[in-house]
């Protein structure tokens, strides 16, 4: 348990960029995202102590434990019944849930909904997190992880085709149970949906995704040398995959700075053509990659299909 840290961790909020890009993954803009957070956690990742927005559900550990011993001791002790009862939540589930996680851990973290999206615990796998605890851990750090497990959860519940349409019930039903309508989740989405439509995007492409330029890194060791020259050693560049086609071609065009550049400078310096000296200086080498991945990346975003869908 106290590898959890008292559920305290970085607790980074979400950047505005991060809304648009992960709707994008599922066809969706910022508004049907800020929706849905909203309704489930008031459009907010941490409670006032820093700790990921959680609601312990016992009629959940009731399931969770099955019957024994575990669930007869949860039971006496109030944190666990056969039926969700309405408004049986206290301002603060943690205490709660520390009780629970005494008579099992992994049942205990099952049955909170976690985060941004109030994702059951128990749900670990459709968001791509081994176990619970995996799912728990990512997280305390930071608000995007909870997006990100939203959007894995979205998709695996197959509830991406109602969200696309705004078909509010039809998302609600998936997402919150059959009595969707008796707590007005449908209703609440619209309403979300509606208020955060009149407020202007935040402007994002997937073109604008960030292209890093790797910098060469001293090595411990004298690597291998390319040629037979005078000059100093020249160290084979490391070998790096490209990526082809679909609506990151933009990106991958990028990677052809850090393929061509440290070859050609390595041959032009075998040759005589320049200097050793020019072709092992790092900010040589920073310099032409970055201008020959910002070229790559135009003409690759030129020559791709307009409407390419990942």
């Amino acid at each position: 348990m106290d590898r959890f840290n008292g559920f305290r961790g970085a607790a980074r909020p979400l950047d505005d960029i991060d809304l648009p890009r992960l709707g994008h993954r599922i066809g969706v803009g910022e508004d049907e995202i800020h929706a849905v957070i909203d309704v489930e956690a008031a459009g907010g990742a941490w409670d006032a102590r820093g700790r990921p927005k959680m609601l312990f559900e016992p009629h959940r550990f009731w399931k969770n434990l099955g019957p024994g011993a575990k669930r007869d001791r949860a039971a006496r002790e109030g944190l666990a019944y056969a039926k969700w009862i309405r408004g049986n939540y206290p301002k603060d589930s943690y205490p709660r849930l520390l009780q629970a996680m005494a008579i099992d851990e992994t049942a205990a973290l099952k049955s909170g909904s976690w985060g941004l999206g109030q994702i059951l615990g128990e749900n670990h796998a459709m968001l791509g997190y081994d176990t619970v605890q995996d799912m728990v851990l990512d997280f305390l750090d930071d608000a995007d992880k909870h997006l990100e497990g939203m959007v894995n959860f979205i998709l695996s519940a197959k509830l991406d085709d109602e969200l696309r349409a705004r078909d509010w019930a039809g998302f609600a039903r998936g997402y919150n149970g059959p009595q969707y309508a008796e707590h007005g989740y449908h209703t609440k989405l619209k309403a979300a949906f509606d208020r955060w439509s009149k407020i202007r995007d935040t402007p994002w492409s997937p073109a604008d995704e960030v292209i890093s330029v790797p910098v060469p890194a001293p090595r411990p060791e004298p690597a291998a040398t390319i040629g037979h020259n005078s000059g100093p050693p020249i160290e084979a560049p490391p070998v790096v995959p490209v990526p082809t086609g679909g609506p990151n071609a933009k990106a991958n065009g990028a990677t052809l700075g850090p393929i061509i550049v440290a070859p050609l400078l390595l041959l032009a310096a075998k040759f005589g053509w320049i200097p050793h000296e020019v072709a092992a200086d790092p900010e040589t080498v920073i310099l032409l990659t970055a201008a020959v991945s910002a070229i790559g990346a135009r003409l690759a975003a030129w020559y791709a299909p307009r409407n390419a869908v990942a």
